[in-house]
C-alpha cells in the first residue's frame, strides 16, 4: 500500500502531475497501469481494485493491530513502514503476512512494500507507478532520470523496477533533512535493527518458491538499484543498507543451498549405484528432477548476488558518504566470513585492501573488523598470503593511526596475524609494535600488551630460560628476566609505570608474584652467574614499585586514564587481598631490602614508596608488631647517610604516613621523628656554636661546613611536611640570612636551606593562627617576620648567584599569594596579615621576570665542553622547567590581583618570540585576566602594543609606577624610521618591526575566541583607546600634519573582525571625530586611516549610512550643557583605586530606565565638549559586573549622546 502523508495530501493536482508525460491522469481507468496513493486500478476497474485494497488492509501484515499512543490518541499502524518502526509485533509474524498477501494478490503486495522502502528512506512525498508494457519502449527508458520542477518545488525520480515503472515525488529539501537510519537516540537505533531484521527474515521465508518466481527478487533489485544511484542521500543510504543485507541474506541462504545440494548429490550417487541392475528407478529420477531443480535454484541465486553486486557494491563502495562505505566494507566482511569459497579471494579482498587507506575512520575501522574475522580463523589464513604480502606494511602503519579505535582494532588484527601467519611480522615490525606499550591511550596499550605478552614474555621465555635459582620460581623469574632487560633495552622511554598497566591485563601471574620478586633481590649474588647486575635490579626494583601501586590504587597511572573508574565489588574485593598480601610480605621483606641497599639512593628512594601502599592496622596484629621498630630504625639510618633531596623527603614521607592521627602505631612512630629531629638541631646548634663569629661569620674548616649543610638539608626537608616550630629555628635562620645580605659570605648551601627552612617556619605558625585563635602578640610578630623575610627576598633578588635569586623570587611570590588570599570575613586578627607589594617591589618582580625569563642564555652554554655538550639539552629542559614556574608564579599574582594587571603588558609583548616555550602561561594569563576584568585586561593590552615614551609612566587602578624596563613595541617602530622624515608614510607599514607588531595584535585578537557578545566589551575599549592614541598629538601638530601615531590603525584593525556590526557602526562614528576635513585625509601619507576605515565597514553603503547620519547630528556647542545620560566608569574617566579594592562588591550602574525595552541592548558615545578630553568610548559601559570600581559622576561637562541600537546582541549573563 503506498499511502500519502498528510504532509503532502494537500498538494495542488499541478503538482502531483507536475511531469505530465511520465504520470497517468487519475481518470484515465482504462490505461490499466497506474498505481496512485495505494489504490490499484487495473482493468477490471476501480472498484474491485478498492475491494482488494480493503482487504490488504485487514489481512496484510500492515494492517496488523500494532497501536502506538501518540499525543494522547491511540494510532493504528497501517503499513508495514510503521509497523516496522513501532516494532510492536514478531517479525516473523510481520512477514509471514506479507508472504500471505503476496500469494492473493502479488502487485498489490509488491507495491506496499516498494512504499515500505521509500517511506524508510524518509521520503515525505508519494510513490506513483504504472506497468512497462513494452521493452523497446524507448521514450520511457528515456525519461528514468531524476529532475527538479522549479514550477512545483518537487524533485521527481523516475525509474525502473521492472515490471513496475516508479516515480517518486518529494520536497527539494529532503536531502537536507534527519532520515530514520541517521536520526538520533535508541528509539531510531531499534528501527534500524528492525529494518535489517525484516529484510533477513523476508528472505528466509520466500526461500522455498516465492524466492524463484522471477518477479519479487526482480522488482527489489531493481527498485533497490534505481534508488542507490539517486542523488539524494536518503535513497542512497537506505537502499544501499537494505541491498548489502538481503545480499548476505542471499549469501547464508545460498549456503545452504550449497550444502543441501552436496547432500543430494550424494544421495544420486548412492542410488545410482544401487540401482545399477534396474532398468528403471522412480526414487532415481525423483532425486535427478530434484537435482535440476536444485541447479536451476543455484543459477538463478547466483544471478541474484551478481546483479546486487554488480548493481549496488561496486557503485556504492565508492561513495561520497562515509556511512555507506562502511556498511558495503561491513557486510564484504561479512560474506568472505560466511562463504570463503566464494568470496575469499582476491578478486573481492582488493576491495577491502583499498579501503584501508580511506579519509574517514569509520570505514578503515570496518576494513579492519572485517579482517579480524578471517585472521581469526586459521582454516581461512592460507587463502590470505597475497594479501598479506600486499597489505601488511599499511596495517602495521595503522597502529599509528590518529583515530584511537582504528589504531587499537589494527593491533588487535596484528595480534591475529601474529598468532596463525607464521612470519607474517618480521623482527623489526615486532620491535615497533612493542613500543606501544608506553603510549598514553590505554585500550591502544592494552592491546599491544596482549602481543608483547603472548610472543616474548611467553614464547621466548619458554625457548630460552635460564639457569634454576629456586624452583618453584623457574618459570615467572625467567619472564620476569625477560621484562626486565626489555625494559633496559627500551631507547624511547623510561616510563615502567606504564609499561606494567599495558601488561596488568595479561601478566597478572607474573607482576603479582612479589614473593618471587624479593627472593630475586634478596638472593646472594655470588652463589649464581647469572645474578641480577646492578641496572637488573634498580628496574625490578621499578617494577614492585608500580606493581603495588597498581594493585593498591585499583586505576591506571596519571595521564593514561581521563577520569577513575569506580570499583565494582569485586574488584574492591581484590583490592583489599591484595592489599593486605602486600602489607604481610614487605613488613618483613622490606627493612631487609633497606637494609641491603642503604647506600643506592635510587634504590632506596623506590623502596620507601612502598610503605604508603601498606594496610597499617596489620602492624598492631599477631607477631608483625615487632618488625615496626626494624623498619624505622633503617628509615633513621637512611637519613644520617644521604642528604639527597629525593631521599630525604621520602623518608619524610613514611614518618608522615606511619604516623598518621588514630593508628595504633602513632605514637611509637612521633616519638621515633622526635628523637631524630632532637639529634639533628643538636647537632646544628653545636656546629653552630663552635664555628660562628659575629663578624666573620662561618669560621670552620670545609669538613664541618659540609655537616653543616647536609643537616641545614636534613632539617629542611623535614620542616616541609612536618611542624618544628617548638624547636624554634626561625631566628637562627634570620641571623643566617641577614649576615648573607649585609656580608655575602655564606655558602650557598648554607644560605639556600636556611631560607626554606625560614619560609615554613612562617607557614606553620601562619597555620596555627587561621586554625586557632592566637592572642593578638602572636598575629604582630608573625607580621612582623613576614615584612621581615619579604625584605630578605627581595634583596635576594639582586643577589650575585643566579639559583638564590630564583629560590627568593619563588618564596616572594608563594607568600604574596598566601597572605593575600586568606580568608578574614570572619577573623579580624588575621585581617591584619593582608600584605600588598609596593610599588617599586613590582617593579623589582617584573625586571627580574624580563632578565631570568625572556633572556635567552646562548652565551652561558659556548664554552662547554664535549662531555657536558651531552647533557645540554636535558639541561635545557630543566632550564626551561624552571623559567615556567617562575613565570607562572608571577602570573598568578596577575591573575588574583595581587599585582597590577598593567604589568602583564611586559610579558605579552614576548608571546610571539616566546609562543612555544611559554605561550601556554601567557595565553591563559590573558584569559583569566580578561575574566576578572574586562576593561583593563583590555587596556594591558593596548598597553602591550602602543607606544610609551621613556620614562612614560604605567597608568594603574590607584597606582603608577615608571616604567624601566624599556620602551614599549610601537615606540621602537617609530624610533627606527627615519627621523628626518615628517611623517610616516604608507610604505612603513611593510617594515619587519611593523608587520611583528602586526601579527601580535592578530594573536592578541584570535584570544577573544568566536563570542563576539562575551567579548564586545573589551574589544570595544581596545578600538577606543587604539584611537584616542592614534590621534595623540595632532592637535599639538599643524592641521596639514599627520598624527604622529596614525600608523597604529593598522595594527588596530585586527581587531575589527571581532566587532559585532552595530558596534562598527558606532566605533566609526567615533573615529570621524578625529578625521579633519576629507579634502585633507587624501593621499599615500593618509594609508593607515583607509585600512582602518575598510576594516570597519564591510561595504560602501553603510559607510553612507553612517555618513549620512552623522551629518544629521547638531553640531558642536562648547557653551551648552546636555544631560548625561550615563554615568562614566572606569572605562570612561574614572581612575581606579589601588588592587586591594578589587575583592570588594563593584555597584551597579544599571538603572532600569536606562535599559531599552524589547531587550535591545543600547550603547551610548560620550564626547566631552572640552578639547583637553579625550571622548569616551560607550562601549566599555556595557556592563558593570567586573567592574572593580564605583561609579564615578561628572558634573558641569559638556556633552552629547548618540545612541545606537544593537539588534543583533544578547545581553551578557
Amino acid at each position: 500500500m503506498i499511502a500519502e502523508p498528510n504532509s503532502v495530501a494537500n498538494l495542488p493536482n499541478h503538482k502531483e502531475n507536475g511531469i505530465h508525460d511520465e504520470i497517468a491522469p487519475e481518470s484515465t481507468a482504462q490505461d490499466g497501469g497506474c498505481l496512485r496513493n495505494g489504490n490499484a486500478r487495473p482493468l477490471k476497474g476501480k472498484r474491485k481494485i478498492r475491494e482488494q485494497c480493503e482487504n490488504r488492509r485487514k489481512n496484510s501484515s500492515s494492517s496488523k493491530r500494532s497501536n502506538q499512543l501518540q499525543n494522547g490518541e491511540v494510532v493504528e499502524a497501517v503499513t508495514l513502514f510503521e509497523v516496522v518502526i513501532m516494532g510492536k509485533s514478531a517479525m516473523q509474524s510481520v512477514v509471514d503476512d506479507w508472504v500471505e498477501a503476496y500469494k492473493r494478490d502479488r502487485d498489490v503486495a509488491l507495491l506496499d512494500l516498494i512504499n515500505f522502502f521509500i517511506q524508510c528512506s524518509g521520503c515525505q512525498g508519494m510513490v506513483t507507478a504504472e506497468m512497462f508494457q513494452s521493452v523497446q519502449n524507448c521514450e520511457v527508458m528515456q525519461k528514468m532520470t531524476e529532475t527538479f520542477d522549479e514550477e512545483t518545488g518537487l524533485q521527481y525520480k523516475k525509474f525502473m523496477a521492472y515490471p513496475w515503472i516508479l516515480t517518486v515525488t518529494w520536497p527539494v529539501d529532503m536531502d537536507n533533512e534527519d532520515y530514520p537510519l541517521i536520526k538520533p537516540g535508541p528509539y531510531w537505533k531499534k528501527f534500524r535493527a528492525n529494518f535489517c531484521e525484516f529484510i533477513a527474515v523476508l528472505v528466509e521465508q520466500c526461500q522455498y518458491i516465492i524466492l524463484y518466481d522471477s518477479y519479487l527478487m526482480d522488482t527489489i533489485i531493481s527498485l533497490l538499484t534505481g534508488l542507490a544511484d539517486s542523488m539524494v542521500r536518503a535513497f542512497r543510504h537506505t537502499s544501499t543498507l537494505a541491498a548489502m543485507k538481503l545480499l548476505t541474506a542471499l549469501v547464508n541462504l545460498h549456503l545452504n543451498l550449497d550444502i543441501s545440494k552436496h547432500n543430494l548429490e550424494r544421495l544420486y550417487e548412492v542410488e545410482k549405484n544401487r540401482a545399477a541392475g534396474k532398468r528403471t528407478n522412480s526414487r532415481l529420477d525423483q532425486l535427478e528432477k530434484k537435482k535440476k531443480e536444485f541447479e536451476q535454484k543455484y543459477l538463478e541465486m547466483d544471478n541474484m548476488m551478481n546483479a546486487i553486486f554488480k548493481g549496488t557494491f561496486l557503485q556504492r563502495y565508492r561513495d561520497i558518504i562515509p556511512e555507506i562505505r562502511a556498511i558495503c566494507i561491513e557486510e564484504m566482511g561479512s560474506w568472505m566470513k560466511m562463504y570463503p569459497d566464494t568470496f575469499l579471494n582476491d578478486s573481492y579482498l582488493k576491495y577491502i585492501g583499498w579501503m584501508l587507506y580511506d579519509k574517514q575512520p569509520e570505514v578503515r575501522l570496518k576494513c579492519l573488523q572485517g579482517l579480524q574475522g578471517i585472521y581469526g580463523q586459521k582454516d581461512l589464513v592460507y587463502k590470505m598470503d597475497l594479501f598479506t604480502s600486499r597489505f601488511k606494511d599499511r596495517i602495521v602503519s595503522m597502529s599509528l593511526d590518529k583515530e584511537h579505535e582504528v589504531a587499537v582494532q589494527a593491533m588487535k588484527l596484528l595480534m591475529l596475524m601474529s598468532q596463525n601467519c607464521e612470519d607474517a611480522l618480521s623482527s623489526e615490525d615486532y620491535e615497533t609494535l612493542y613500543q606501544f606499550v608506553y603510549t598514553t591511550h590505554r585500550p591502544l596499550a592494552t592491546a599491544a600488551g596482549e602481543l608483547f605478552y603472548n610472543r616474548l614474555l611467553i614464547q621466548e621465555s619458554e625457548m630460552d630460560s635460564f639457569a634454576n635459582r629456586n624452583g618453584k620460581w623457574e618459570p615467572v623469574a625467567s619472564q620476569l628476566r625477560t621484562l626486565i632487560i626489555f625494559f633496559l633495552e627500551s631507547e624511547l622511554h623510561s616510563h615502567v609505570t606504564y609499561l606494567v598497566d599495558s601488561l596488568w591485563d595479561w601478566a597478572l601471574s607474573v607482576l603479582k608474584d612479589w614473593e618471587c620478586m624479593t627472593a630475586l633481590l634478596l638472593e646472594n649474588t655470588n652463589d649464581h652467574d647469572e645474578a641480577l647486575s646492578k641496572a637488573e635490579e634498580s628496574a625490578l626494583i621499578e617494577i614492585i614499585l608500580a606493581t603495588i601501586r597498581e594493585a593498591a590504587e585499583g586505576h591506571p597511572p596519571a595521564g593514561r586514564a581521563g577520569t577513575r573508574k569506580v570499583l565494582s565489588a569485586k574488584e574492591k574485593k581484590i583490592q583489599v587481598e591484595d592489599c593486605t598480601k602486600i602489607t604481610e610480605h614487605f613488613i618483613v621483606v622490606l627493612p631487609q631490602l633497606l637494609a641491603k641497599y642503604s647506600t643506592d639512593a635510587e634504590k632506596v628512594t623506590n623502596l620507601l614508596q612502598i610503605p604508603q601502599y601498606f594496610d597499617l592496622e596489620l602492624y598492631s596484629t599477631g607477631p608483625l608488631d615487632k618488625h615496626l621498630d626494624t623498619l624505622l630504625k633503617e628509615v633513621e639510618a637512611i637519613v644520617a647517610k644521604h642528604s639527597d633531596t629525593d631521599v630525604l623527603e621520602t623518608c619524610s614521607r613514611v614518618y608522615h604516613v606511619l604516623g598518621s592521627e588514630g593508628l595504633a602505631i602513632c605514637n611509637k612512630v612521633v616519638a621515633a621523628k622526635t628523637e631524630l629531629v632532637d639529634e639533628l638541631v643538636n647537632k646544628l646548634n653545636q656546629l653552630l656554636v663552635n664555628s660562628w663569629n659575629e663578624g666573620e661569620g662561618l669560621c670552620a674548616e670545609e669538613e664541618e661546613i659540609h655537616h653543616i649543610c647536609s643537616i641545614l638539608q636534613r632539617v629542611a626537608v623535614f620542616y616541609n611536611a612536618h611542624d618544628l616550630s617548638k624547636w624554634n629555628l626561625y631566628d637562627k635562620m634570620i641571623k643566617l640570612l641577614v649576615f648573607e645580605l649585609e656580608h655575602g659570605s655564606l655558602p650557598l648551601q648554607v644560605v639556600l636551606p636556611a631560607l626554606q627552612c625560614a619560609y615554613f617556619a612562617l607557614l606553620w605558625q601562619l597555620t596555627s593562627v587561621v586554625e586557632d585563635t592566637p592572642p593578638k602578640e602572636n598575629v604582630s610578630d608573625l607580621k612582623t617576620r613576614l615584612k621581615h623575610l619579604c625584605h630578605i627576598c627581595t634583596c635576594y633578588l639582586s643577589h650575585d648567584n643566579r639559583e638564590l635569586r630564583e629560590k627568593g623570587f619563588a618564596i616572594l611570590c608563594d607568600l604574596l599569594m598566601i597572605v593575600s588570599h586568606q580568608d578574614s570575613s570572619d577573623d579580624e586578627t588575621v585581617e591584619s596579615l593582608d600584605y600588598l607589594p609596593s610599588s617599586s617591589l613590582q617593579t623589582k618582580m617584573i625586571i627580574f621576570i624580563q632578565d631570568h625569563v625572556f633572556t635567552d642564555e646562548e652565551e652561558e652554554t659556548k664554552d662547554l665542553t664535549e662531555e657536558e655538550d651531552r647533557k645540554k639539552e636535558s639541561q635545557k629542559l630543566d632550564a626551561l622547567h624552571l623559567k615556567r614556574c617562575l613565570l607562572a608564579a608571577y602570573c598568578k599574582l596577575i591573575i588574583y590581583n595581587v599585582v597590577e594587571m598593567t604589568s602583564a603588558a611586559e610579558i605579552y609583548k614576548h608571546y610571539m618570540k616566546t609562543y612555544n616555550d611559554f605561550g601556554d602561561i601567557i595565553k591563559e594569563t590573558l584569559s583569566r585576566s580578561r575574566h576578572n576584568d574586562k576593561i583593563r585586561s583590555a587596556k594591558t593590552v593596548i598597553l602591550c602594543l602602543q607606544q610609551v615614551c621613556p620614562p612614560r609612566a604605567f597608568v594603574s587602578p590607584g597606582k603608577f609606577y615608571v616604567n624601566t624596563c624599556g620602551l614599549q613595541l610601537f615606540q621602537k617602530y617609530v624610533e627606527s624610521q627615519d627621523d628626518s622624515a615628517s611623517s610616516i608614510t604608507s610604505m612603513d607599514v611593510f617594515s619587519v618591526s611593523f608587520v611583528n607588531i602586526k601579527e601580535l595584535a592578530r594573536r592578541f585578537s584570535l584570544t577573544f575566541g568566536w563570542d563576539q557578545v562575551k567579548s564586545r566589551e573589551s574589544v570595544a575599549m581596545i578600538h577606543k583607546e587604539g584611537i584616542e592614541f592614534a590621534f595623540q598629538g595632532a592637535a599639538t601638530t599643524e592641521e596639514k600634519s599627520l598624527p604622529p601615531n596614525l600608523n597604529f590603525l593598522v595594527i588596530l584593525s585586527e581587531f575589527s573582525n571581532k566587532l559585532l556590526k552595530p558596534d562598527k557602526r558606532l566605533v566609526y562614528s567615533y573615529l570621524q571625530r578625529y578625521i579633519p576635513e576629507p579634502a585633507l585625509c587624501k593621499g599615500d601619507s593618509w594609508y593607515s586611516l583607509g585600512w582602518y576605515r575598510t576594516s570597519l565597514l564591510a561595504n560602501e553603503e553603510e559607510e553612507n549610512s553612517v555618513v549620512s547620519s552623522l551629518n544629521e547630528w547638531p553640531p558642536l556647542n562648547l557653551t551648552s550643557t546636555l544631560a548625561l545620560k550615563r554615568k562614566i566608569s572606569e572605562g570612561s574617566r574614572a581612575k581606579p583605586s589601588h588592587p586591594e579594592k578589587v575583592n570588594k562588591k563593584p555597584s551597579d550602574s544599571h538603572s532600569p530606565s536606562q535599559t531599552p525595552s524589547g531587550g535591545r541592548k543600547r550603547l551610548k558615545f560620550l564626547e566631552s565638549g572640552y578639547p583637553e578630553n579625550i571622548p569616551s568610548l560607550g562601549s566599555a559601559n556595557l556592563s558593570r559586573r567586573h567592574s572593580t570600581q564605583a561609579v564615578v559622576k561628572e558634573d558641569n561637562s559638556v556633552a552629547e549622546d548618540m545612541d545606537v541600537d544593537v539588534t543583533g546582541a544578547d545581553q551578557e549573563t
